[in-house]
């Protein structure tokens, strides 16, 4: 398996520091706000690779943090008048409904910075007593040119960042390229005790800190959304390095941006989509099927005609499985062996197969590999009916499962609502309608149309149907 490394900028075999096992860390989301559609790219891709690494046999130790203490998290709360805790808890539930939605695993851990202080507070003592850092008035600063290899992840130079520099200088820093490890609290904000001030973390201390912890002072993979390389992974590369004396990262692993009709997302632009606003109008599994269908190193365009595309295409997908289900329910099928010509198709499945692994290990290219499902999926619709022997079509449907399944994509449809548990539903949709929870009501009809229940409000009461 080769993946393409931002750290050499060329593709490499992936060899795990400790053999069947991969240490993988990925960058997650600052909890002040609904995630939005770019967010969800990084999400999908990686837990789709941790998966095909587990597929492969790996042990994937798999790490993703909260960032739960931070300015737009300090600012949303003044603007409600709640603590930063209830904003950070608030969206830490709405981003594990959203991720459950979109089929995404649990990490293995996702610890948040605000429990994990005490360790960045620890690893700053030890760059200060190594050199690495001093402190200012309480701000404590990361003294970046003390780090020789600084820029090697963005190949990046300082010398010309800084002439890049159009801000007037920090007087208290003792070089404009330094960055903040520790500062200072503000009036209003959350602080905690520490050597140098009350006050809290920069952000780039924090993945450092609980890589270490949760995964050791080297870690195989190290991941997220390309905008992370500068400054933020690089800056994570100059603590950890200086702090542990080893290296940090073997593998960098970043996705592309998305761009919304071909221009970058924005709320000033009117083009700024969150997950859940999306998957009320498709299906979350019609996203995470789109998200996959491109390169994760290339650029996505996302437009309500390339996710319509998206949707027809795994349409076809799930259709092609649903009918080989159909076909081994129906018991129409009473040849038990394979005859000479099933067989030969039998071997173009397994090299369809084999075309499907070659492309998840050649950098993970998803892309490659759904269309060798598609020709999975005119194999057998060309080559199974109801003349085929069981074994025939067996090896079909559970072959196209398992290619989806190793990315995560679901092929078996809900099952039914029973008949006990929609009028229960509708029983909640009447108490709603007569205490007036109008919203709650919508919800419940939406539910149900969802499912394929229509109801119809008649003299006699509610009525139902499937549709």
């Amino acid at each position: 398996m080769k993946i393409y490394n931002t750290l050499t900028q060329k593709k490499e075999e992936l060899i795990p520091l400790e053999e069947g096992k991969v240490r993988m860390y990925v960058c997650g989301p600052t909890v002040y706000n609904y995630i939005h559609v770019g967010n969800a790219r990084p999400a999908i891709i990686f837990d789709s690779f941790r998966r095909y690494l587990e597929y492969c046999g790996y042990e994937v130790n798999y790490v993703s943090n909260f960032t739960d203490v931070d300015d737009k998290i300090i600012k949303k709360a003044i603007e409600e008048g709640v603590s930063t805790s209830e904003i950070s808890e608030r969206f830490i539930k709405e981003y594990k409904i959203d991720m459950e939605a979109l089929n995404i695993k649990e990490a293995t851990h996702h610890p948040r910075a605000t429990e994990e202080i005490d360790g960045m507070i620890e690893m700053i003592e030890n760059l200060i007593s190594k050199g690495y850092a001093y402190e200012k008035n309480g701000t404590v600063y990361y003294k970046t040119r003390s780090f020789k290899e600084y820029g090697k992840l963005s190949k990046k130079k300082l010398d010309d960042l800084e002439a890049g520099i159009r801000i007037a200088v920090n007087e208290d820093k003792e070089d404009s390229m330094d960055f903040v490890l520790w500062k200072p609290k503000k009036e209003g904000e959350p602080y905690w005790t520490s050597p140098w001030s009350e006050g809290r973390p920069g952000w780039h201390i924090e993945c450092s800190v609980m890589s270490k912890k949760y995964l050791g002072e080297q870690i195989d993979i190290h991941a997220g959304g390309e905008d992370l390389v500068f400054p933020h992974h690089e800056n994570e590369i100059a603590q950890s390095e200086a702090a542990n004396g080893k290296e940090f990262a073997r593998y960098w692993m970043h996705n592309a941006f998305i761009n919304i009709d071909n221009k970058k997302m924005s709320k000033s632009e009117g083009n700024f989509f969150t997950v859940r606003e999306v998957c009320e109008q498709y299906e979350p599994q019609v996203v995470r099927f789109f998200m996959l269908n491109s390169h994760y190193r290339s650029q996505l365009n996302f437009s309500k005609e390339l996710i319509e595309a998206a949707k027809n295409s795994l349409t076809r997908i799930l259709t092609s499985i649903g009918q080989l289900k159909h076909l081994l329910d129906s018991q129409a099928l009473k040849r038990e062996f394979v005859t000479s010509d099933e067989q030969l198709v039998i071997i173009e499945a397994e090299a369809l197969n084999v075309k499907y692994m070659n492309a998840l290990d050649d950098d993970f290219n998803t892309t490659d590999a759904i269309a060798a499902i598609f020709e999975l999926v005119k194999l057998a619709n060309t080559s199974c009916n109801g003349d085929s022997s069981k074994e025939h079509v067996k090896l079909f449907q559970e072959r196209l499962m398992n290619l989806c399944d190793i990315l995560g994509i679901i092929t078996e449809k809900e099952k039914e609502l029973l008949d006990a548990d929609i009028e229960k539903l509708i029983e909640d949709r009447q108490t709603a309608r007569k205490n007036k929870e109008f919203a709650r009501s919508d919800e419940i009809r939406n539910l149900l149309l969802e499912k394929g229940i229509v109801l119809e409000d008649t003299r006699e009461g509610v009525k139902w149907k499937r549709s």
